[in-house]
């Protein structure tokens, strides 16, 4: 069910304002991996952190939901970065904006229906595994204490809520953790090894490029690029935060938040960003459901940054790789392994095939998109089988059972004997349905084929859909009629 607006921000305030601040920490680490990785300033990912988790507090779609700069965007941003610049990426993130927008306008979100079930739980276990894959480089074969830090992370966050749940447990790692860090001088990589992070606001500029269609062509490709990942990232992530806490969400106002977002976030001097599934799900699972957690992360960010950013540089990447180890373990559906036994072989392989993919490509949308277009293929294949039966009656009658669409033109077209002559053919499409141009050209031929030998031909038990199909198109009604010679 839907959250009144009041609810949205004031039914949760304590749980939101503690989640809020944990999804904050947990954000720089991201936030600046994810500009190395597109080739710009740390504070890039930051300022965008902070402008799109605000931003879309107020006019996204699905309340809870955490967004910032990701890394499936970063990724799309490298040959941008490395052959323009900044500056192009700050304009390609504004016109992302203007797209999402338009997505939004229009009604994408109708475009989730098409997303099979072993799609969705594919790039769930994948998301769960790259997560993973992403903190193995912070703690293996570092030293013995990152261990043991990211060891007593997870024993704190798995154990402690069994007696104490007052506060997040992951936040209460980060805190005792942190001034043990600090106070013992133990040595452990912390945030500040990954980049450097400046203690100021961002400030409003428009991107240092020319207005032009030499810069619409640069950047265009690679905008709508990010408006179709971006949306697809958030959708995704918005269903699975509606699972999690049970409530429904708009996902066409969400598509119209995420390119007001992004829009604003390129004025700031920040990249383009999306809904992140990590973070969603540390917001969720420490208390987090309402707008009021966006926006402390968001605002959290900014005050940790310019207020003590001296202080954030020194968190242990031991203790934010347990965190994010525990996100990667609850994100990760275990009961997939039973539906892999019970569902259709079908569904099995689409699942595996999309995670394989999403882990290999480290691409969610072309593991997505792959998934799909495997259900489809399988799904078209399946329905393609149509049965055609023979029987000698007063007439030679054909009493045709399936679907009649361009994958199985080819087996109709075997059921057919067409070396008879001078004989009442009847062809029965009660159990049949025609759904494209190539079964009305396939009926056409079998009628046409069996003319040419003198046959009398009905076709009859045509649905109303098919019959509006073989009036508008069909060229056998017409009394001299041939086979195309192509």
């Amino acid at each position: 069910m839907k959250q009144s607006l009041k609810t949205q921000w004031f039914g949760n305030i304590r749980g939101d304002i503690l989640s809020g601040i944990l999804v904050a920490i947990a954000l720089i680490p991201e936030a600046i991996a994810f500009s190395i990785i597109a080739g710009v300033d740390p504070m890039v990912g930051l300022y965008a952190s902070f402008s799109i988790a605000v931003i879309i507090a107020f006019v996204g779609g699905r309340p809870g939901m955490i967004s910032a700069a990701t890394g499936a965007m970063a990724l799309l941003m490298v040959p941008l970065v490395r052959d323009h610049g900044l500056e192009y990426l700050l304009a390609a993130t504004i016109l992302t904006g203007v797209i999402q927008i338009l997505f939004g306008v229009f009604k994408v979100a109708k475009v989730m229906k098409f997303i099979p079930r072993a799609v969705m739980i594919g790039f769930v276990n994948a998301l769960a595994i790259l997560i993973f894959m992403a903190q193995v480089p912070h703690f293996l074969g570092i030293n013995t204490m990152t261990y043991v830090f990211v060891g007593i992370t997870l024993a704190i966050v798995y154990i402690l809520p069994r007696f104490f749940k007052a506060i997040p447990a992951p936040l209460i790692a980060l805190v005792l953790l942190t001034a043990v860090a600090i106070y013992s001088g133990f040595e452990l990589r912390t945030v500040g090894d990954l980049g450097t992070i400046s203690q100021t606001l961002p400030t409003f500029l428009l991107p240092d490029v020319p207005f032009n269609l030499e810069t619409l062509a640069i950047i265009f490709p690679y905008s709508l690029a990010l408006a179709i990942v971006g949306l697809l990232e958030s959708m995704l992530t918005a269903n699975i935060v509606d699972d999690m806490t049970d409530t429904t969400s708009d996902k066409n106002k969400e598509a119209r938040g995420q390119g007001i977002a992004n829009f604003v976030t390129g004025f700031f001097g920040g990249m383009a960003g999306c809904a992140m599934i990590g973070q969603s799900i540390i917001n969720v699972k420490s208390g987090g459901r309402g707008r009021l957690s966006a926006l402390v992360a968001g605002t959290f960010l900014m005050f940790l940054i310019i207020v003590l950013g001296n202080v954030v540089v020194q968190i242990p990447m031991p203790v934010l790789v347990g965190i994010m180890i525990m996100v990667s373990i609850g994100t990760f559906d275990w009961s997939s392994f039973n539906y892999l036994k019970k569902a259709p072989k079908t569904d099995s392989i689409v699942m595996v095939a999309t995670v394989a993919i999403v882990v290999y490509t480290h691409d969610l949308s072309i593991g997505v998109l792959a998934g799909v277009l495997l259900s489809a293929i399988f799904f078209v294949s399946k329905i393609s089988k149509i049965k055609v039966e023979k029987r000698l009656l007063d007439a030679t009658q054909y009493r045709v059972e399936g679907q009649l669409f361009f994958a199985s033109v080819e087996d109709f077209l075997e059921k057919f004997d067409f070396d008879v002559e001078g004989e009442k053919i009847v062809i029965d499409f009660t159990d049949a349905h025609i759904w494209d141009d190539s079964g009305v050209g396939a009926v056409d031929r079998v009628v046409l084929k069996f003319r040419e030998n003198a046959n009398e031909v009905e076709v009859t038990g045509l649905d109303a859909g098919s019959r509006k199909l073989i009036d508008q198109l069909a060229i056998f009604k017409s009394s001299n009629a041939k086979l195309p010679t192509h």
